[in-house]
């Protein structure tokens, strides 16, 4: 799966665990927190939603340093080609 491909799929999923109402604000560079406004209940959520749909494992350990749409992207891009 391309990393296009991967960040639209992780798009949709972050709009609407967050509820984001202006998709445009889901950019890469965007931080869950800082600008998404996720708090850490939310990126429990967001982990266990991108778990589901990729059907991958993120750990404890991984999913703390996930911070930006972009770096969620790349974890699944890496670990799911790995686990395929």
């Amino acid at each position: 799966m391309s990393q296009a491909v991967t960040f639209e799929k992780v798009k949709k999923i972050i709009v609407e665990q967050l509820s984001i109402e202006d998709a445009d604000t889901v950019t890469p560079e965007a931080s869950f927190v800082d600008d998404l406004g996720a708090d850490s209940l939310d990126t429990v959520e967001l982990v266990m939603a991108l778990e589901e749909e990729f059907d991958i494992e993120i750990p404890d350990e991984a999913a703390e340093k996930i911070k930006t749409v972009q770096d969620t992207v790349d974890y699944i891009s890496s670990h799911a080609t790995a686990s395929a």
